[in-house]
């Protein structure tokens, strides 16, 4: 059995054929059950200009997500610190952390989480598109919250209302500035595997206790998708394979059902790259699963995993998290 606590990543995936608002409404949905079943936090991730998903507006959908549960822990996956002046997402994130203290999470990431157009049209300028600000916006952002360099702006709310901060990453740069920080980090092995085992080793190795945290604490992003049997796993799978392709060959589309995604006319090299994304993921029956996530735990030595499971029907994507929580996790809501 797990016996880490697992916690939920989602983007309000959009299917074919419905609207934001039905994504938006599920993920609503799948944040009530995760709750219920004792899941610890809840994240929505930022992402632009892509017709799958929903999540574009972290700040706004977790009011709304605050506002329709009463215990779960809610945060961004991240919000994406290129796109914004960091006085707005102090203002944004300490208002959340106002209206319902001790229950938001800030985790921040690096990338712009769209092509560079779209990150220009956001941020209106070149200034900023590039990582190598990110440090700089970084503590400007923090010290917004704390106030330890008082200047002539203050951020209200946001000053003495920091929600808990995270740094995300796919690489090694934020694994290194969250050792240095102090801070827990957040690693994305949903979709960059190959470097999740060196990234953890640079954060433990320049890790240094915090006001925050006295030992490092260590997330992993899995995809893990739960059915009955393995085989109606990979099944309900296959539509975000195909969605990943079309958004890395340059033509993002909605989420195609799980028969468009099987009739889909791949190449030997599509169908490769498909087989590479679920490397080292989570995708089968309970035992599979759970195997799955065990063997994970052990390569990382994870102090929580977070799952993100994109499916075309919301009822599957409930049903992944009842099973994962009954049958591999031995009942979250008891180990809570």
């Amino acid at each position: 059995m797990i016996d880490v606590p697992l916690s939920v990543l989602d983007l309000a995936p959009v299917a074919a054929g419905a609207s934001a608002g039905e994504a938006l409404r599920h993920t609503t949905e799948l944040a009530r059950r995760t709750e219920e079943l004792g899941y610890r936090r809840f994240w929505v991730a930022e992402h632009h200009n892509m017709p799958a998903i929903a999540s574009s507006a972290p700040a706004v959908l977790l009011a709304h997500l605050a506002a329709n549960t009463s215990t779960i822990r809610l945060g961004s996956g991240g919000v994406m610190l290129p796109n914004h002046a960091p006085l707005v997402v102090a203002e944004q994130f300490g208002t959340l952390e106002a209206l319902h203290p001790g229950r938001i999470d800030l985790g921040i990431g690096r990338a712009p989480g769209t092509d560079q157009v779209t990150a220009l049209a956001l941020r209106r300028t070149m200034e900023g598109l590039s990582a190598e600000g990110f440090p700089r916006e970084l503590a400007d952002l923090m010290n917004y919250f704390s106030g330890e360099q008082p200047g002539p702006i203050t951020a209200t709310p946001g000053r003495g209302e920091q929600p808990a901060v995270w740094l995300l990453g796919s690489s090694g740069f934020s694994a290194q500035l969250a050792g240095l920080l102090g801070l827990p980090f957040s690693f994305a092995h949903h979709f960059s595997s190959q470097n999740t085992l060196p990234a953890l080793a640079l954060y433990r190795q320049h890790f240094r206790p915090s006001q925050w945290l006295d030992r490092p604490y260590a997330m992993v992003a899995v995809n893990a998708v739960c059915a009955e049997t393995d085989e109606r796993a990979h099944w309900l799978a296959g539509p975000a394979g195909l969605s990943f392709l079309k958004l890395r060959s340059g033509r993002p589309e909605p989420l195609a059902t799980p028969e468009e995604a099987a009739a889909y006319p791949y190449t030997e090299l599509e169908r490769e790259f498909v087989a590479q994304r679920r490397e080292g993921q989570a995708t089968g029956s309970p035992e599979t699963v759970a195997r799955q996530l065990g063997e994970l735990l052990a390569r990382t030595g994870a102090d929580e995993l977070m799952l993100t499971t994109m499916v075309y029907d919301v009822a599957d994507r409930v049903r992944s998290f009842e099973l994962i929580a009954e049958k591999v996790a031995g009942g979250l809501r008891r180990a809570a």
